[in-house]
């Protein structure tokens, strides 16, 4: 007997496979279920607590731990009672490694069975409470070697990135899933559409999901998700996350009872991983959704916080210009805050769109909602603008020069300097981003800082600035690093304090339906602010080695200028009147959670063609008006 079969029939075997609570009335006696369709939505009548409740298996089209038998994929299924009943319904699904672990929310819900009968009792998320009773069935999905699933878990390799395809398939009869007693259980009260949502793991799930072109995937709501496993880990060269970073998430989000046994698939991992040059290969390619998403079939809703230093927003930026550079159907969400979901950040109006945007996709409601603005982004504080699109229209691609200082900070033209000037510093492996950014009129022997004279007018960029400089270090290999800063006292989203932005009340309110052991109610959060001289805006680092390609270091000849081009973060920002924009130039910038390069270089910067790229909206004739 192999061993997708031995788990469905140990002792899970004497669990029911479906809980339902409640007697319905003969199917005669009552037309046919259908949902409610009022003031443009979806309306809540049916039950919650006495929802179908299942928990199935499906056997995986991969084996992650090498055992030679198929990693068997759990989820678990919440469905109206009215199914039974031949209503049809679509998915929502998050699938998720953290289930039992790490756990899902700003409160951290696990998955709880706490009767012992094989099926949940609570649910993490809000998505049950509010959708099951609107027509949605929701699917909570066991990543590949966590809570229920078998097999290990990969970090974002084919074996994670497949396992919701798994369930996806089965939803639309291409694969077989069975209960805990081994029986067959069909899908037949499923529309054949689905949607994925989730942030961070689950987030890049879903656009994993998505760039496999599994049919029968209709919408994904990416929030805050890795993209981009290399950018996730390394930064243009440069190792951001190092000590087998790949290796210890897999070990965090496997159950503890199995770490011992997935050992050595992380072994393997974290040698493959190339913690000791930083360089892209296939390893990073496999986990990569940027360059598939001319596979994707799906819409897709993307959100993503500005001043996430988690995962950073070159994600959101590279996926999003691959979608329109593909003409997906998206939608695109910015807000203010770090690595925060939209629920606990502009909770009511995230309900309400996420409804409509499901209601459309899922239900083929004709809402409008594909006719309304494309981006909605957040400038201050519970400030929200919406645009045609992102980076915002008019925005123009603006070069701004490097100028020497006369015994201070040099300045910033949209004209090169005349003549040549050299510029140096020394690269200090130690150095603090306080002491980068801070005091720029004064001269340190370890940065290099360029100011604009107060604005006159404001200036907005959107879109990812670019660094260029021509130097030369007198080491075979140094980082270089570039931070963009506003000067000027404002009050804005306290995104590096707590809570990354929020502050989490004691207070609650609710959304959606309860049952006695499972209720729709959260903590309400409000935003942090605070009031600051200086605003980092964005940032970016590169391995000098890898100044011509991420995939191969070749090392510098000491004394000889290079041209060097890498781009910053993503950014959409406004600098205000009287502000001043500052540029930092530096070698090592180990807050950017890089690690540092011991060479100490010497960097000379050649300042004649160097310059900063900013995406101004308006162009240069915005930047003259600004007073550049």
């Amino acid at each position: 007997m192999g061993r997708t079969s031995r788990i469905w029939r140990t002792a899970l075997a004497v669990l029911p496979a479906v809980a339902v609570l409640g007697v319905a009335a003969p199917a005669s006696a009552r037309p046919g279920p259908s949902i409610v369709v009022g003031d443009g939505v979806t309306q809540p009548v049916f039950g919650y607590a006495d929802a179908i409740r299942e928990r199935l298996f499906v056997a995986a089209t991969f084996d992650s731990d090498r055992d030679g038998l198929r990693d068997v994929i759990a989820f678990d299924v919440m469905r109206p009672k009215a199914t039974a009943d031949g209503l049809k319904v679509p998915v929502v699904m998050d699938a998720s490694p953290y289930y039992s672990t790490v756990c899902r929310g700003n409160e951290s819900e696990c998955k709880a069975d706490l009767d012992g009968d094989g099926l949940l009792d609570r649910w993490p998320l809000f998505y049950d409470n509010y959708f099951v009773p609107r027509g949605y069935a929701v699917i909570l999905l066991d990543m590949v070697g966590t809570n229920n699933s078998t097999g290990c878990p990969t970090t974002n390799g084919s074996p994670d990135n497949l396992s919701a395809r798994q369930a996806i398939d089965w939803l639309n009869g291409r694969a077989t899933a069975r209960n805990a007693a081994g029986q067959v259980v069909r899908a037949d009260w499923h529309n054949g559409r689905t949607g994925m949502v989730g942030k961070s793991y689950d987030g890049s799930l879903a656009m994993a999901t998505a760039v496999t072109g599994v049919r029968g995937l209709t919408t994904i709501v990416p929030i805050s998700g890795p993209a981009e496993y290399y950018a996730y880990t390394r930064s243009n060269g440069v190792v951001t996350r190092g000590n087998s970073y790949v290796s210890s998430l897999a070990n965090t989000v496997t159950n503890p009872d199995r770490r011992e046994y997935c050992k050595p698939v992380r072994d393997a991992l974290g040698a493959a991983d190339g913690d000791e040059t930083g360089d892209y290969s296939a390893f990073w390619a496999e986990r990569s959704y940027v360059g598939r998403v001319d596979r994707i079939r799906a819409s897709v809703l993307l959100y993503h916080g500005l001043n996430d230093d988690n995962v950073r927003p070159d994600h959101f930026s590279k996926f999003w210009y691959e979608l329109a550079a593909h003409d997906v159907p998206r939608k695109l969400w910015l807000s203010q805050e770090g690595h925060v979901d939209p629920f606990d950040s502009r909770r009511a109006v995230w309900v309400a769109t996420l409804h409509r945007w499901f209601d459309h996709w899922l239900h083929q409601v004709p809402n409008g909602i594909m006719d309304e603005p494309r981006v909605d982004l957040e400038r201050s504080a519970d400030v929200w603008e919406t645009h045609a699109d992102w980076p915002v229209p008019g925005m123009t691609e603006t070069e701004v020069f490097l100028q020497p200082g006369t015994g201070g900070a040099g300045g910033l033209q949209l004209v090169p300097v005349r003549k040549q000037a050299v510029q140096s510093f020394a690269d200090d492996p130690a150095q603090r981003q306080d002491a980068m950014v801070g005091n720029p009129d004064t001269v340190t022997p370890n940065r290099l800082a360029y100011l604009s004279e107060p604005l006159r007018a404001p200036l907005h960029i959107s879109g990812t600035p670019v660094l260029r400089v021509r130097a030369a270090a007198d080491a075979t290999d140094t980082n270089l690093g570039v931070i963009l800063v506003d000067y000027g006292t404002a009050e804005r989203v306290a995104h590096r304090a707590p809570g990354e932005g929020i502050v989490t009340l004691e207070t609650q309110d609710c959304w959606g339906e309860t049952s006695p052991t499972d209720d729709g109610c959260y903590k309400q959060t409000r935003k942090r602010v605070a009031t600051a001289d200086l605003e980092l805006v964005t940032k970016g680092i590169l391995d000098a080695q890898n100044r011509q390609s991420i995939r191969r270091a070749t090392p510098l000849v000491p004394g000889k200028l290079y041209n060097f081009e890498f781009p910053l973060l993503p950014e959409d920002y406004v600098f205000a009147p009287g502000h001043r924009i500052g540029v930092i130039v530096v070698g090592s910038y180990p807050q950017y959670s890089s690690q540092a390069d011991p060479n100490r270089a010497g960097v000379d910067v050649a300042l004649k063609t160097s310059h900063i790229v900013l995406p101004v909206v308006g162009g240069t004739p915005a930047a003259h008006a600004a007073g550049l």
